[in-house]
């Protein structure tokens, strides 16, 4: 049966693998290659919008590592998004210079709105993009290092965390542009960001990042550390008796996690073209445990499922049913929960395993 699990998982990763190049290659290139008449051609929104489900997979997979394999359920897990997008929402911002709307070359426009006379310290140095990538990792890096509390009080810390930077980050007085956050970028690293390349390669990075990150992913849990942090989920009092370190554990693995949905708020920004408070939202960070609950906790890439279906059916949902689409996804997330308490994921690997039975 072991050897059965193992050959199914690499089918599964083998598929998945598959399907991520083929669309992070294949529809940027019928984009840039094709006619805007042609069937095989892809419009900027289309790509712009599965660059979006890109991101999202790769957030969904940052959350299955932590709770997935590790049990720790992060209430707050987009704050780690939203922070690494404002990361590079500030560059983006940055780059922006004298081409805005009141043309002063180094305050971003809200700030000459609000009568800013300098430019706060904490914005200086993201005109650099090495430094801006830095802190897309840092920052989120060091607010999972901070929230240093195990069990149940992780999930509330960590949501009532996100909700205080929600409620900060609306502020005028931060200087993140307040409830309109981050918005009218321009380009990135000279290139205009509204071009058809450069969106086509934002797709094409948003699935590259999703790959490497999805085997980076596969390998930590293959291995010892994996291993024990598995162990830390299942039976926590005995690892601890072994004489493990618990806590640097899941703190290595939660920082991990961090960096990476860091990644995913980086990579989505210069996609939708706005960074705002409201992905502070606590709501946001259940959303991300439903993508992975329905997809299939533990498995990661039942993470990048659930992730990609929900947003799609969200996207279908909100132009069809525009009151109701959130009654459906809470209904659809209860029967989920309820007759597939595995995910999708376990559903379709217990039928694997049992034609290969």
């Amino acid at each position: 049966m072991k050897l059965i699990s193992l050959a199914s998982q690499d089918k599964t990763t083998s598929a998945l693998l598959t399907v991520l190049l083929l669309v992070s290659i294949f529809i940027p290139l019928c984009n840039l290659l094709t006619a805007a008449d042609s069937p095989l051609h892809f419009s900027a929104y289309t790509v712009s919008l599965i660059g979006k489900y890109l991101t999202f997979a790769l957030l969904g997979l940052s959350l299955d590592l932590v709770w997935g394999y590790c049990g720790i359920l992060a209430l707050g897990h987009g704050a780690f998004f939203a922070l690494g997008g404002y990361a590079m929402g500030m560059y983006l911002m940055r780059q922006i210079g004298a081409r805005g709307v009141y043309g002063d070359p180094l305050l971003p426009d809200f700030m000459v709105f609000l009568n800013w006379k300098e430019l706060p310290w904490y914005w200086f140095g993201f005109n650099n993009f090495g430094f801006a990538l830095l802190m897309v990792v840092l920052a989120p890096g060091v607010l999972a290092f901070r929230s240093r509390v195990t069990g149940v009080y992780l999930s509330i810390i960590t949501q009532a965390l996100t909700y205080a930077l929600l409620l900060a980050f609306f502020r005028n007085e931060m200087g993140f542009g307040g409830n309109n956050g981050l918005t009218d970028f321009k380009d990135i690293l000279g290139y205009n960001i509204q071009s058809e390349t450069v969106r086509s390669m934002l797709l094409l990075l948003s699935g590259g990042a999703l790959i490497v990150a999805f085997l980076v992913c596969r390998w930590i849990v293959s291995t010892k550390l994996g291993r024990v942090v598995t162990a830390i989920r299942d039976q926590e009092s005995r690892v601890r008796f072994l004489g493990y370190r618990v806590e640097m554990f899941k703190l290595w693995i939660f920082v991990f996690a961090a960096m990476l949905a860091g990644v995913a708020g980086a990579l989505y920004v210069p996609q939708v073209g706005i960074i705002n408070p409201s992905e502070f939202s606590p709501l946001n960070s259940l959303e991300i445990v439903i993508w992975v609950a329905m997809g299939g906790r533990g498995t990661l890439y039942g993470a990048i499922v659930g992730a990609v279906l929900v947003n799609y059916s969200k996207t279908l949902l909100t132009g069809l049913l525009p009151d109701a689409w959130l009654f459906i996804l809470g209904g659809l997330f209860i029967v989920v929960t309820l007759l597939l308490p595995d995910g999708i994921v376990g559903l379709l690997q217990r039928k694997l395993k049992g034609q290969m039975a």
